[in-house]
């Protein structure tokens, strides 16, 4: 049988819809209309070679099997209710229990205090539940053993701001708990010296949680009655991080450091520094990326790549994390509604959305507004053509990379 290609799995979470395409060619493969992404939860790999995201206008965790259909199965594999709007979800390393928490969605401050716990290996089908915790932006990793999971065994970790701290729940009491939303107790937890957490990993090998916050990158290990803290990681320089992943390929952890004006009307004057740190050796360090806007990052197999927003151009950014050096810099063409300096970069604008497969050396980057998608050979460093999508990704859209047996759910914190 002749392989199947990797695919790009697109979703345009303003004018709503997912739509899988086939790559290179761009052949659209299966659409979910109406269905509109929780942008900043994004998308989470699943073993099987499936994906997840929540609908945050739905209300739903929907399961996606882009290669369903080849298969003799449906494009939605399943659907379960969760609790929006969505901030963070993380599977554990079995790909059958999920955590969704909630977060600011389009108000001015936390509001929400709501956790979901979704078994999607239950009997009869999905189940669900949702209880109280705390108000605020919690990020989320699951702590399981790899090995097929069950309830009681796993640990549902969130990651809280203001005060900054790790709480520990048990899956199996968050499933039992009572309907219409109770509050629920941490079973353990534990300070953080920083009440600016932002971006969250997990290392199933291992059995790490990593939180990146301003002083570093907190770690944490289970212990039989909870957490417990391991000393952090440095950011090796000034700046911070405000995102973390992990690189399954090379079981390396890579975030992008922030450094400069703290005003962000002064974006493009922002420094970037790809930081990397080995998680079996503890070898790590830092590669300057440029100027301006860099934040989510994709990983391929010879390559990490960036995209990089800046007015007087943007880019691709690709790393070679054997040399730990640039290799080179892709142009891109210009969005119409950019960022523009003396304004956010965030509000109002149009950005860019990136994504990539572990198994292959492609990257796929969106041109926000314009319904348009690159695709960028990482290795050889050329554009090799322009899809187009029938909604204009405003907000530059969101992207998910996937491939058979890419082993992309090794990291099991959404994207």
């Amino acid at each position: 049988m002749e392989a199947l290609p990797p695919r790009l799995l697109v979703a345009d979470q303003r004018a709503g819809g997912i739509r899988v395409l086939d790559l290179p060619s761009g052949v659209t493969t299966g659409c979910v209309p109406g269905r509109h992404l929780a942008e900043h939860a994004g998308f989470l790999a699943l073993p099987g070679d499936r994906s997840a995201f929540v609908d945050d206008r739905a209300g739903e965790l929907v399961v996606l099997d882009p290669y369903g259909p080849d298969r003799g199965r449906p494009l939605v594999a399943a659907t379960a209710p969760v609790a929006t709007p969505a901030e963070h979800l993380a599977v554990d390393p079995s790909g059958r229990l999920v955590a969704v928490t909630t977060g600011l969605g389009h108000n001015e401050g936390p509001w929400s205090d709501l956790l979901t716990a979704v078994d999607l290996g239950a009997d009869g089908g999905p189940r669900a539940t949702r209880v109280r915790t705390r108000v605020g932006e919690p990020g989320v990793t699951l702590l399981a053993s790899p090995a097929p999971s069950t309830a009681p065994d796993a640990l549902v970790v969130l990651r809280h701001r203001e005060p900054g701290a790790l709480a520990a729940y048990r899956f199996g009491d968050l499933l039992t708990a009572v309907p219409s939303c109770p509050p629920v107790s941490p079973l353990d937890e534990v300070t953080l010296s920083d009440d600016d957490g932002h971006g969250d990993a997990h290392d199933p090998v291992t059995g790490l949680l990593f939180a990146a916050a301003g002083s570093g990158v907190h770690r944490a290990h289970r212990t039989p009655n909870g957490l417990s803290l391991e000393p952090p990681l440095s950011w090796r320089g000034p700046g911070r991080g405000y995102y973390l992943r992990l690189d399954p390929v090379r079981r390396t952890l890579w975030s992008c450091v922030r450094g400069g004006p703290v005003d962000p009307g002064a974006w493009p004057q922002w420094s970037n520094c790809a930081w990397w740190h080995h998680l079996d050796t503890g070898r790590g360090g830092r590669i300057p990326l440029g100027p301006g806007l860099v934040f989510r990052l994709a990983v391929t197999a010879r390559r990490i790549a960036f995209a990089r927003v800046h007015p007087d151009g943007d880019e691709v950014v690709l790393v070679d994390p054997a040399a730990a050096r640039v290799t080179a810099r892709v142009p891109l063409p210009s969005m119409a509604g950019a960022p523009r300096p003396g304004g956010t970069p965030w509000d109002g604008v149009q950005r860019r959305a990136i994504a990539a497969s572990p198994a292959h050396d492609l990257v796929a980057v969106s041109r926000g507004g314009h319904g348009e998608i690159h695709l960028v050979h990482a290795v050889g460093a050329t554009v090799l053509g322009t899809l187009h999508v029938p909604t204009p990704l405003d907000d530059g859209g969101h992207l998910a990379m996937v491939a058979p047996g890419d082993g992309s759910a090794d990291d099991p914190v959404g994207r």
